[in-house]
């Protein structure tokens, strides 16, 4: 028998890969499942994308490899959007690569500067793959608490009184998922200081900042910030493209061009047309996040009632696709979503999913039209 790598002993198939299995298996059974736990868009991209790739296809020789860092035309797009939407300045020549995901991402930039042994300051709650990535880098992930009163955010003065001399990378994400916290200019001023204090990489995971969200905001917007930190960006949420595999990541010459030494020996580029589709979206005008985020108000205050009728407790003013509900004290997370999936025939996610911090939370998600949150309300409120 061949056996598997030694990397793999601290990685576990992603947990929305093993329940949306599950979930397929009991409407294969008929269950009339309905999945409100994960954040893939429903609604559709702006029309201008479609048509930007059914353009490009009736041209000739478009089929080949492309170039690893992006036609021209994509980095400029990409740094127009910065300049238009962050007030940043990025040169689209070095400062910019665009990459299949933002998920791609996180493993190149993890392969471009971690080795064995070094730290990776990871937040809990947090995205799993951060740490997915780290073990199979043979890295070490040291989690930093992020808990509801202090509104998610990290505790720096505390961190900084612990060992951080193996420590070479740290992930934030604001606004943040799962809990949609959004970030303020002190918070990343603050960071910023921290890892120039601490010599860390500094990695932002900004996917969300559009989305209910009026004050959209970049790490890079922050003097100095590109001499620490990366942000990874994402086509996936702002236009409904997820699964395009289109995301950006920005920062200094110098950091662009390790990670190209990991991406140029990983893939071939993205296909023209979906670049050229890219293109289009980067230049949606300010009614295009208007009208997207009036659907998800909408479908927002259904999920507060869902919410209620699960007696919970949430913030309002957060960003994302997302609710985030406090549970009833001293209920857990797993077992509420498992009586809310073999009772009620709902998925959602539990809170746990994303760290230990988040126990005694669940997560709604507002891919799903008003119809479907509103049949979820009226299962938990016969």
């Amino acid at each position: 028998m061949i056996t598997k790598a030694n990397r793999l002993q601290h990685v576990k198939e992603y947990y929305f890969s093993t329940k949306l299995r599950e979930v397929r298996q009991l409407i294969a059974q008929g269950k009339p499942v309905i999945n409100i736990g994960i954040g893939s868009p429903d609604l559709d991209p702006p029309m201008a994308v479609s048509r930007a790739l059914q353009q490009t296809l009736e041209k000739n020789h478009i089929h080949g490899y492309q170039s690893y860092q992006g036609i021209p035309e994509l980095r400029n797009a990409i740094a127009h959007f910065y300049q238009r939407h962050y007030n940043v300045t990025v040169h689209p020549e070095n400062e910019i690569l665009p990459l299949m995901g933002s998920k791609e991402g996180i493993m190149h930039i993890s392969m471009a500067f971690l080795n064995p042994g070094d730290e990776v300051l990871i937040p809990n709650p947090g995205y799993p793959t951060y740490t997915s990535v780290t073990n199979l880098l043979g890295a070490v992930p040291v989690y930093y608490d992020l808990v509801e009163e202090n509104n998610w955010f990290p505790d720096l003065e505390k961190l900084s009184k612990t060992n951080l001399s193996k420590v070479k990378m740290m992930w934030i994400n604001y606004p943040h998922m799962p809990t949609g916290s959004k970030p303020t200019k002190k918070l990343f001023e603050q960071l910023i200081i921290f890892a120039k204090q601490h010599q860390v990489l500094l990695i932002n995971d900004n996917p969300y900042s559009f989305i209910l969200n009026d004050t959209p905001k970049s790490i890079l917007e922050i003097n100095g910030a590109k001499e620490v930190a990366l942000e990874l960006n994402s086509l996936s949420k702002t236009f409904n493209m997820a699964g395009w595999r289109v995301g950006m990541l920005l920062g200094s010459q110098e950091h662009i061009t390790t990670v190209l030494q990991v991406k140029s020996n990983m893939d071939s580029g993205m296909f023209y047309g979906i670049q050229q589709g890219a293109i289009a979206a980067l230049k949606s005008d300010i009614n295009w996040f208007v009208n997207v985020n009036a659907v998800y108000k909408k479908r927002r205050e259904i999920a507060f009632s869902i919410a209620e009728a699960l007696h919970c407790t949430y913030d309002k003013d957060t960003a994302g696709l997302f609710v985030w509900a406090k549970l009833p004290k001293g209920k857990k997370a797993t077992a509420v979503t498992d009586e809310l999936l073999y009772t009620y025939n709902v998925f959602l996610a539990p809170g746990t999913v994303f760290g230990s911090n988040g126990e005694g939370y669940i997560r709604i998600s507002l891919c799903v039209p008003e119809e479907t949150l509103a049949q979820v309300l009226k299962r938990l409120t016969k």
